[in-house]
């Protein structure tokens, strides 16, 4: 069944009212970078639409778009790649909400050993990437805008092991800033080391991240649930990018992520805010379509996707004022 209809009551037994019952996947497990979707279901805030969310963690065994298209989801989050993917064979996934306006994956280095200041910098180093991975996408954009032939780089297959970077095997190691970037950064720092990030988006190579998804489908046959549902998200995800909320907000997200300590929680929450929400002004979960035509553009040239898939059909903007 695709969206259930059940009656709420009171302890006296008197109906309320129907809440609806949907599912919502999440592309990575639980952690600060999935703040606001914890959140607006640690407060209420999908109860109050009249909706009853079952937010299921995500993680490399799950993927949002499959579940969405066999309908075993109704929402999910996926990476703009994994969307324009999934469109270019014929998937009817569209785009609700952007949750990133700066995509968070960097590469981590040692600046007393490496000057990175800019692409070019580059040259003759070691590179860590996975291959198949959207990073992999990301560093071969960046070297063909900067005239980087492949052969100027070693590309180093990376793993979840991060003891090549460690050991000094690999110069530039890819990390989520708001994740393991911190996490690494706290490991050099201990053994007297410092840490630098080079950032992609920042040299022109704009690579959307998350995003929330639905299909044609939903939009068409449930359209007031579609617009609860972005409403609920988009408050919660605002309140919870507030600092002032940030103690509420760590302790929602520590319930779920029990093996990371508070203060990394609320480092990792900090970042995540700038990458999310820079400005006091941005409007969370605005659709960036210009970034949205590059990733297009990027996927299109590397040979990932056979044809234009004219993206900005799938971006429904209408959902969050730009």
């Amino acid at each position: 069944m695709l969206l259930m209809l059940f009656p709420a009551f009171t302890g006296c037994g008197k109906k309320q009212e129907e809440m609806t019952k949907v599912s919502y996947r999440l592309k990575w497990l639980f952690n600060a970078s999935v703040a606001g979707d914890i959140y607006a279901g640690a407060n209420g805030f999908f109860k109050k639409k009249g909706l009853e969310v079952e937010v299921k963690e995500g993680g490399p065994e799950r993927d949002a778009i499959k579940e969405l298209e066999m309908g075993h989801a109704q929402f999910g989050v996926a990476s703009a790649d994994q969307v324009i993917r999934a469109v270019s064979k014929g998937s009817p996934v569209v785009v609700l909400a952007q949750l990133f306006q700066a995509n968070p994956l960097q590469w981590i280095y040692r600046p007393d050993e490496n000057n990175i200041g800019r692409p070019e910098d580059i040259r003759g180093k070691v590179v860590g990437i996975t291959f198949g991975g959207n990073d992999e996408t990301i560093m071969r954009a960046l070297l063909a805008k900067y005239g980087i032939k492949e052969n100027e780089v070693t590309l180093f297959s990376v793993r979840y092991d991060y003891t090549p970077f460690y050991e000094r095997k690999v110069a530039l190691w890819p990390v989520y800033r708001n994740a393991q970037g911190i996490i690494i950064g706290d490991k050099l720092k201990k053994a007297g080391e410092s840490a630098a990030f080079f950032d992609p988006d920042a040299s022109g190579i704009r690579f959307v991240a998350n995003s929330v998804i639905t299909t044609e489908k939903i939009i068409k046959e449930h359209p007031e649930t579609v617009v609860k549902f972005v409403s609920a998200l988009m408050e919660a995800w605002n309140e919870a990018l507030n600092p002032v909320n940030s103690d509420k907000a760590v302790e929602a997200i520590q319930k779920f992520d029990k093996d990371t300590p508070s203060d990394v929680i609320r480092r990792q929450l900090d970042i995540t805010r700038q990458f999310m929400k820079p400005y006091e002004k941005t409007v969370f979960g605005a659709i960036d379509i210009a970034a949205w035509k590059q990733t297009e553009s990027i996927m299109l040239d590397q040979n990932l996707i056979p044809a234009p898939v004219d993206m900005e059909k799938r971006l429904k903007t209408e959902y969050v004022r730009q």
